[in-house]
């Protein structure tokens, strides 16, 4: 009876990997997140350039700075 109630409560383990099959797939993770952050800004700055999508503020100042001229007042 003890010997069964211990088994049946050990998790099952997964398969166990090297710190270099880590460590290569966590460089290659980043480097996915990075290509795909970097394609979503550039489609950002081309929907930006083509005025399909709303600036925010930042967006704004970078490309129309003259809004923010407060030498008129």
């Amino acid at each position: 009876m003890g010997a069964e109630e211990d088994q049946q409560n050990e998790e099952p383990r997964g398969k166990s990997i090297s710190q270099a099959q880590f460590v290569s797939w966590k460089r290659q993770k980043d480097a996915d997140a990075s290509a795909r952050k970097e394609e979503a800004a550039r489609k950002r700055a081309q929907d930006i350039a083509a005025g399909t999508v709303q600036m925010n503020g930042r967006e704004l100042f970078l490309h129309e700075p003259w809004v923010f001229d407060n030498t008129h007042y």
